[in-house]
């Protein structure tokens, strides 16, 4: 269950997307959901992120979470322009 939320959140793929290997995605959600909400999950993660950075295998100079999206117009990706009216 833990290796199936944690590929959703390194992958950032739906979760309709997770691979069966993990169970149905709809259990995995749940789960999910049910651990953020009770504060486990932060705690668990945390613990990580501890042994993690006692072990220097963390840069602190690159280390952060960002649930930052942002939607690029289709002309950023090389789309043509439209064309006025006049021109």
């Amino acid at each position: 269950m833990l290796n199936g939320i944690f590929w959703r959140l390194r992958t950032g793929a739906p979760w309709r997307d997770l691979p069966e290997r993990y169970g149905p995605w709809q259990t995995v959600y749940h789960r999910f959901n049910a651990l953020r909400q009770s504060g486990l999950l932060d705690r668990v993660i945390e613990r990580l992120q501890l042994r993690l950075n006692e072990a220097g295998l963390i840069d602190p100079e690159l280390f952060c979470i960002d649930g930052t999206h942002v939607r690029a117009a289709r002309a950023a990706a090389g789309a043509a322009k439209k064309k006025s009216a006049a021109g």
